[in-house]
């Protein structure tokens, strides 16, 4: 099975200029602040940390990095919870320190991306006290009801439906001072910003332009399927249905949530807000939007804009982080690869990602055995590839215990299933060498455990060793900056049910093949298949026998199991 798609066709269909803007290519690297580097001996991740390493990013061939929220906050859900989303988070440092760190990374040629979090404030934001107190320019910023009557107790009151909470629960919580119940699509401490009331809506359009004016390149935006939910039938909310996927009343996935994720408004609040940040995209610098859904397919094509309106530069690809797992063989990874490329809409940028701060790690969830296999898939493919900070050195889940957890998506359950739901095992601090805390912090006990084996798996190990992750993601890295990467075709194609290959090529330039034996068995292929002609091993896996730079040998190869390498086929001269 094989499909083909050209760069330079899509450009010809939708006659847009393919000037290969910075953003069409780029290699994007997420940094969770608490996690990566913390400068001052606290235990917990900062910006002069981040700045400290901005020359790793640069020799790693990263083009912009997002960092998960820095603003200020209570920390109920680790700066998901914003009280002021125009300063700093003190134990991350001071706007003067983020000054530091933007005018650093653009002369390292980095960009800066942000991410905005719009969905909800903290309970201790300004705007939030107003509405409770029932400020007249406040009073509707927020989703307030006023809730049912109890039948079996006239004193009390029952939330306005069944709506639950992505932290377990109802999404509703009664409010004592303002005697109503507010909306929390997340943790109670998240209130729900009303977008149904036009200051909100330009509200937070101003923080947009606050930081665009201070020189963000970008935001990653944050749950956008949650901004907006039904509006009330004779002042109630209808109730959802069961979903039958649990059998947990307190568990999300027990509803299915058509009333309060995915409403048609949303996709125009993303088209709103991309014409806010294209107005700051003046002499070639473009500011770019990364938004976070994991929506039907459907519905993510069109955040990418309407035909008349633009939106999402890049909605999040998260099929192959849904949909794949230890069990999946290649032909579920080519299905998960077309679905998006068969779906894109013409001259709009695919993006690849495997990873972030709310999935468990890749070495975790599909074995440390197929860490380079899955990075040469996701770097090879066209189009916007982003990392999280720690896969390209193959860190794995740190086991957290009850006691240690924080995460509040863990810690709303119990003891008995917290593992279920916290995300804590994927946020551990960043590996960077074999001295105290893995080189993160000068203190033993930083705010996360770290792995113990920190000693094995880090950077400066595995920049001396050999070879190692690092040093193969370095090199897709480069190879992503070829022109037939960049420009060429693609073409993905099965090889029985556990060798996928993609090949890209571009007249007058090298092809290059990804193959990788996603099975636990040896396979063979015939590489007439898909290129004939000269072939040299370019890129091999850490536990390849074969070696960078020699030749292939006949028209059958031979693949180890979780065997990848990146074949090369020289242009004639």
């Amino acid at each position: 099975m094989k499909i083909l798609v050209s760069f330079v066709l899509l450009c010809l269909i939708s006659r847009i200029q393919c000037d290969l803007n910075w953003w069409r290519t780029a290699n994007v690297y997420q940094i969770y602040p608490r996690s990566f580097k913390d400068s001052d001996g606290d235990g917990i991740g900062d910006l002069n940390g981040i700045t400290q390493m901005l020359p790793y990013l640069k020799d790693l061939g990263i083009d912009a990095f997002w960092m998960s929220p820095i603003f200020k906050s209570p920390m109920k859900d680790f700066g998901y919870d914003i009280s002021d989303f125009r300063d700093i988070q003190l134990e991350y440092g001071t706007m003067e320190d983020f000054d530091r760190l933007l005018k650093t990374a653009h002369e390292l040629d980095l960009r800066v991306i942000l991410d905005f979090v719009p969905n909800h404030s903290s309970d201790e934001h300004e705007w939030f006290l107003k509405s409770v107190a029932g400020d007249p320019e406040y009073k509707d910023f927020y989703v307030w009801h006023p809730g049912k009557e109890d039948p079996a107790n006239p004193q009390n009151r029952l939330p306005p439906s069944n709506w639950l909470s992505a932290f377990r629960g109802s999404a509703w919580k009664w409010h004592e001072t303002r005697g109503e119940f507010y909306l929390h699509a997340f943790a109670y401490q998240q209130p729900d910003l009303n977008y149904r009331n036009e200051k909100v809506v330009e509200a937070m359009k101003d923080i947009l332009r606050f930081w665009l004016e201070k020189g963000v390149d970008g935001f990653r935006i944050d749950a956008v399927p949650n901004l907006f939910e039904v509006e009330p039938i004779d002042g109630q909310y209808p109730d959802e249905v069961k979903s039958g996927y649990t059998d947990d009343p307190e568990e999300s996935a027990y509803l299915y949530h058509n009333l309060t994720m995915d409403l048609p408004e949303t996709v125009e609040m993303v088209y709103q807000w991309r014409d806010v940040v294209d107005r700051f995209s003046i002499n070639g610098n473009t500011r770019i939007m990364l938004t976070e859904a994991y929506s039907h397919i459907d519905i993510l094509m069109q955040y990418y804009g309407n035909g008349v309106k633009n939106g999402s530069h890049a909605p999040f690809n998260f099929y192959m982080i849904m949909n794949l797992n230890n069990d999946s063989n290649a032909i579920d990874f080519h299905r998960n690869i077309q679905l998006w490329l068969d779906k894109l809409p013409n001259g709009s940028v695919a993006n690849w990602v495997m990873g972030n701060h709310d999935q468990r790690r890749i070495g975790s969830r599909f074995g440390t055995h197929r860490i380079d296999l899955i990075n040469m898939i996701i770097k090879t493919l066209p189009g916007i590839s982003i990392t999280y900070n720690g896969e390209e050195i193959g860190m794995t889940d740190v086991y957290i215990s009850w006691e240690d957890s924080v995460d509040p998506a863990g810690c709303n359950s119990n003891p008995e299933i917290f593992d279920k739901f916290s995300r804590d095992p994927a946020r551990t601090p960043f590996q960077w060498d074999s001295s105290t805390s893995a080189g993160f912090s000068v203190n033993p006990k930083p705010w996360l455990p770290v792995s113990p084996l920190y000693k094995e798996v880090n950077v400066k190990v595995q920049q001396t060793a050999p070879r190692s992750h690092l040093k193969i993601y370095r090199r897709l890295l480069q190879l992503r900056r070829t022109e037939t990467l960049q420009k060429g075709s693609v073409e993905t194609r099965t090889h029985g049910q556990n060798v996928l290959s993609i090949t890209r090529r571009l007249p007058g330039r090298d092809t290059y093949i990804t193959v990788a034996n996603i099975g636990p068995k040896r396979e063979s292929i015939d590489l007439r298949e898909v290129f004939s002609g000269r072939l040299i091993f370019h890129i091999v896996s850490v536990d390849s026998k074969k070696r960078d730079g020699d030749g292939v040998m006949g028209p059958n190869l031979e693949l180890a199991p979780y065997e990848a390498f990146i074949l090369r086929g020289p242009v004639k001269i």
